[in-house]
This record gives structure tokens, C-alpha cells and sequence, in this order.
């Protein structure tokens, strides 16, 4: 079992550069494909972006596309999710994904406010 933890979320205004991590324990992410979801409450849990298992292929919603970027140290069992240019609708609660097989499991999240 895989146990994570978001952090470095907080309240930054438009245009600004944040780095949102993801720490993994109990098990080595190498063999699981990591995302990164968000949810504003009362919505949907959206997609954000995902990275292979290696870190050679990644995949974005449109609406980050160009803007945010995941990343992967294997090694050090991390997942970064560098955010720039950022919007007020990018405001949201944003989640860390682990999944391999029928395997999923999630972080509890970490706030993202962005002031207009």
C-alpha cells in the first residue's frame, strides 16, 4: 500500500509560480503511473496531469497545458507539480494519485488559492 502526502499549497495571487509536492511512503512508486487531480467543493474531481513511470511521458489537461509542469524523482519517491502563470480558477483543493492495475491511492490534499 502506498500512503501520500500533498503539500506546499497556499495563497498566492494571479501570474505567480507555485510548487505543489507529493510524498510517497510505504511502497516505491517506480512501477505506478502518478497524477496529480484538483476539486474545487460542490465540483467534480478534475484531472490535472500525469506522468509515466519512468517520467518520459506526460499528460496534461487543456487547461494547464503550458503552464504546469509534473515531474518525478524516483529515487527520493516524489511527484512535483510546478504551476506558473497562475489563474483564480486554478483555486482548488489539489490531490496526488498513485496507480498501478486496479490499484489507486490517493493524498488528502493541499489548498491552492489564487487571488485575482
Amino acid at each position: 500500500q502506498v500512503q501520500l502526502v500533498e503539500s506546499g499549497g497556499g495563497l498566492v495571487q494571479a501570474g505567480d509560480s507555485l510548487r505543489v509536492s507529493c510524498a510517497a511512503s510505504g511502497h516505491p512508486i517506480t512501477l505506478y503511473t502518478m497524477s496529480w487531480f484538483r476539486q474545487v467543493q460542490g465540483k467534480e474531481r478534475e484531472f490535472v496531469a500525469a506522468i509515466g513511470r519512468t517520467g518520459g511521458t506526460t499528460y496534461y489537461a487543456d487547461s494547464v497545458k503550458g503552464r504546469f509542469t509534473i515531474s518525478r524523482h524516483n529515487f527520493e519517491n516524489m511527484v512535483y507539480l510546478q504551476m506558473n502563470g497562475l489563474k483564480p480558477e486554478d483555486t482548488a483543493v489539489y490531490y496526488c494519485a498513485a496507480r498501478y492495475g486496479s490499484s489507486e491511492y490517493w493524498g488528502q490534499g493541499t489548498q491552492v488559492t489564487v487571488s485575482s
